[in-house]
């Protein structure tokens, strides 16, 4: 091995994956788990030395590649977390690892500025030689997500864009056009627009319809 291990800052809510995964590249003489965090907000108050009310200055933990998942109970999701950290000057890259893996899921991780995605049923070199692409800026996906981007090109249907997917997933958890354009901060006429595109691309003519299209697909998933 040459040059310093890796730093790794471990992002999820269940203390239990991150031993395990603190296990695994503890086996890895290039990689070195300096910090972990229970969710977004977490990790964001680690890389910049945040300590809320307490005037003790901190330093920010300086990391090579942050391992992130998507959904942390109650805590900051993750694709609001990458949002947050691809601002930070210098920004770590980071590395989503997640159970999910619905175009939904993968497209608003991409969208935030995630360097990679993989699986969580990752075999382990494969998830280490993610991180050691994902600390070098480069694309690291994990085969099967690659393989639904890639379908996402191929298709001769009109892909659904993020936004689109996001409203398609609120509907899914029975919000109304009200709820959801309260929950995404747009108007209620930009909710109905966008169901309208939605509709349209899907081949279908209500909601109940687009609902199942979509599960279908696996472009959503239902909590």
């Amino acid at each position: 091995m040459t040059g310093d291990p890796l730093r790794i800052l471990l992002v999820d809510d269940h203390p239990v994956v991150r031993h395990g995964l603190k296990a695994m590249f503890a086996d890895r003489p290039d990689m070195d788990v300096v910090a972990e965090a229970a969710d977004g907000q977490a990790a964001l108050d680690l890389l910049t030395g945040a300590r809320g009310a307490d005037p003790v200055p901190v330093d920010p933990v300086q990391v090579d590649v942050v391992l992130m998942d998507l959904r942390m109970g109650a805590g900051m999701d993750g694709v609001t977390a990458i949002r947050h950290i691809t601002r930070l000057d210098p920004a770590p890259p980071v590395l989503v690892l997640t159970t999910y893996d619905t175009d939904a899921d993968i497209l608003a991780a991409v969208e935030a500025g995630a360097t990679g995605y993989m699986l969580k049923d990752a075999p382990p070199d494969r998830l280490c030689e993610a991180v050691r692409t994902a600390s070098q800026g480069r694309t690291a996906l994990d085969p099967d997500v690659a393989g639904r981007l890639m379908d996402r090109l191929r298709s001769p249907r009109p892909a659904l864009s993020g936004r689109e997917l996001e409203i398609l997933g609120l509907l899914a958890r029975g919000l109304s056009n009200r709820a959801i354009a309260r929950e995404l901060f747009i108007s209620e006429a930009t909710v109905k627009t966008h169901l309208v595109h939605v509709f349209d691309k899907l081949g279908v003519d209500n909601r109940t319809a687009a609902i199942t299209t979509a599960l279908q697909r696996g472009l959503i998933r239902v909590e």
